[in-house]
């Protein structure tokens, strides 16, 4: 196989990332509420930065058609493509770097999972167009970021707490909600196309994710809309320790004890939907595309 250039894409992005990771402490002073934690300031803020990029790139990008979903090499999309993988190496890094492997491992499982599913299409030049849909939960991901941001700088009974609250219910709805239901749409109307095999493996994993995608957004209503200030500051402490980056950007809400059985439920939820939820579902099956293509 011939070196490709978006291998360079990678590397730099990497670097990129990393260098904005170390500069954000001077860029973005952490509040005094965040400063017993400020591995954790600079790594929130640099995933809302790479949300930015990535959820607004791939929106611009599929908005403006010439975009398929076995899109193959539309520089545009391929460079955004290759964007993608440095990023989840560096917030891999990161969390290895600063956080217990039991509160990290499924995030670092995901960011392993995408890494390989974008290095695919990096190597490959096949499917950019389906990996750039997975790129549009990245969209509502900003809103989780912020929401991990003003939980941090104390700011949870703000106007500005409130109004992320509600834009972060639509767009959990329009760019997770939906973009599940439209890929399992577009599976459904290919199932021709697909090898049997994969097209079970990728209904049955759809069928799974879609309820827990309805819990999680349960979970997001009672959370941020019909929880008490005393679950509010447990969520906060949650938060500040790091654990709440694993289930969803902190969206599930801390509860004061649980029992180890509880601990396996929420580890099982945050495996499958991770801080940009459906981006593994997305990603997976895009894998599951890329078998299919070489069975």
């Amino acid at each position: 196989m011939a070196f490709s250039p978006g291998l360079l894409v990678v590397a730099g992005s990497f670097a990129a990332f990393r260098l904005l990771n170390r500069g954000l402490e001077r860029l973005v002073p952490p509040p005094p509420s965040a400063r017993r934690n400020r591995w954790k300031w600079r790594n929130i803020w640099t995933s809302l930065a790479h949300s930015v990029l990535s959820g607004g790139g791939a929106l611009t990008l599929l908005g403006q058609g010439g975009v398929t979903w076995h899109s193959p090499s539309w520089p545009p999309s391929l460079l955004m493509a290759s964007l993608i993988p440095g990023y989840f190496l560096e917030d891999f890094v990161d969390m290895l770097c600063n956080q217990k492997l039991h509160q990290s491992w499924e995030l670092l499982f995901h960011h392993s999972v995408v890494i390989v599913c974008f290095g695919i299409a990096v190597l490959l030049h096949q499917y950019v167009g389906f990996a750039l849909v997975a790129l549009l939960v990245e969209i509502n991901s900003i809103f989780l970021h912020l929401r991990q941001i003003l939980l941090m700088a104390n700011l949870v009974h703000t106007t500005c707490y409130r109004l992320n609250s509600i834009i972060n219910l639509g767009t959990y709805v329009v760019f997770r909600i939906a973009t599940l239901a439209w890929m399992t749409r577009w599976l459904f109307l290919n199932r021709e196309n697909v090898p049997p095999a994969t097209y079970a493996v990728g209904t049955v994993g759809m069928a799974i994710m879609t309820p827990m995608n309805i819990i999680l957004f349960y979970r997001l209503l009672r959370s941020d809309f019909f929880k008490s200030c005393r679950d509010m500051q447990r969520e906060k402490e949650w938060v500040m320790e790091g654990e709440a980056e694993t289930c969803l950007g902190g969206m599930l809400p801390a509860l004061g004890s649980r029992s180890e059985a509880e601990h396996w439920a929420v580890g099982a939820v945050a495996l499958c939907s991770g801080p940009t939820g459906q981006l593994l579902l997305t990603t997976g099956a895009f894998f599951m595309l890329f078998c299919s293509q070489i069975c």
